[in-house]
C-alpha cells in the first residue's frame, strides 16, 4: 500500500518506431520561434547549441516536411525560423498533449485504489452536447414513487442531488459506490450572489466565478466549486450585472436536470 502514490504519465509521437515529439522538443521548436536562434534557444533551455541542433536533426528526418528555414544576411544579420508546417505539429501536439492530460486526469480519480480504476477503466466515454460532465460516485438512493433521489459525491467536498425514475436506475444497473457522471447542461446551471434560502428540492453550492465571458445578450460563466470541479454556465446577460470574476457566489441546479451517464 503506498500511500502517496499518484498516476502520471508523459506523452510522446513517435514515428517509425523512434521518438518524434515530445515536450521537450515542442518547447525548442517555440522558444527558436520567439527568439529566431537557435544559439539563443539553447541557452534559455541550458543546453548546448550541439545537443539543440542534433534534437533539430532528429525531428527533420522523421518529419513530413522541414520544420525551420535559415535565414541569411538583412537588417538582422540572419536567423532562424519555424516553418508553418512547424507550428501546424506544434498545435497539433499541444491539442493531443491536452487531450493526454484529460485523460490521466481521470485515471487519478481513483487514487490509489486499483479496482476503482478498473470501475473507471470500464465506462463508455461519454460524448455529449452537455458542457458539464463531472466525475461522480453514487452515495445513496431514495426512492420517491416512480421516482429515485441519487445523492452524489463529486470530486472534492461537494455532494449533489439528482432525480431519475427508479426504471433508468434498474436499467442502468445504478448500486451505492459505484462511479458514475453528473451531466448538467449549462442553460441549466444559474450562479446568484445571495445564499439560497433553505430548499430542499434545489442543489445550491458555494464556490468562486473564475471568468465572465459576455456575447451578444447572452454570458458565459465559469465557476470553481473547488480545485477540481468547474462548471460552466450560460445565462441571460441582464440577470449577470452584479456578478464578476474572483467574486465568491453560489450555483444553483435543480435536481431534475441532472443526468446520469456511465
Amino acid at each position: 500500500f503506498l500511500p502517496l502514490m499518484k498516476i502520471d504519465g508523459r506523452f510522446w509521437l513517435t514515428k517509425e518506431g523512434q521518438s518524434f515529439l515530445g515536450a521537450g522538443r515542442i518547447e525548442l521548436l517555440e522558444r527558436i520561434d520567439k527568439t529566431g536562434s537557435i544559439n539563443a534557444a539553447a541557452k534559455e533551455m541550458k543546453m548546448s547549441y550541439k545537443a539543440a541542433w542534433e534534437r533539430i536533426n532528429g525531428m527533420n528526418a522523421l518529419a513530413d516536411q522541414p520544420l525551420i528555414d535559415r535565414l541569411t544576411g538583412g537588417r538582422g544579420g540572419g536567423g532562424t525560423k519555424l516553418t508553418p508546417y512547424a507550428r501546424e505539429l506544434i498545435a497539433t501536439f499541444q491539442r493531443f498533449n491536452e487531450l493526454h492530460r484529460q485523460f490521466i486526469d481521470r485515471f487519478a480519480e481513483a487514487g490509489h485504489d486499483p479496482e476503482r480504476l478498473a470501475r473507471i477503466l470500464s465506462r463508455t466515454f461519454l460524448t455529449t452536447s452537455a458542457r458539464n460532465q463531472l466525475p461522480a460516485t453514487l452515495l445513496s438512493i431514495e426512492e420517491q414513487g416512480l421516482n429515485g433521489l441519487l445523492t452524489l459525491s463529486l470530486t472534492g467536498s461537494h455532494t449533489i442531488q439528482s432525480i431519475i425514475t427508479l426504471k433508468s436506475i434498474r436499467n442502468m444497473g445504478l448500486t451505492i459506490g459505484c462511479d458514475l457522471y453528473a451531466i448538467i447542461k449549462s442553460s441549466d446551471v444559474t450562479i446568484v450572489t445571495v445564499p439560497p434560502k433553505s430548499d430542499e428540492a434545489m442543489n445550491a453550492l458555494k464556490g468562486t466565478i473564475v471568468r465572465v465571458e459576455s456575447q451578444d445578450e447572452t454570458d458565459e460563466i465559469t465557476f470553481a466549486l473547488d480545485l477540481f470541479t468547474e462548471l460552466i454556465a450560460l445565462m441571460n446577460h441582464k440577470d449577470t450585472a452584479q456578478l464578476s470574476e474572483g467574486m465568491n457566489a453560489y450555483t444553483l441546479i435543480s435536481p431534475k436536470h441532472i443526468i446520469i451517464g456511465l
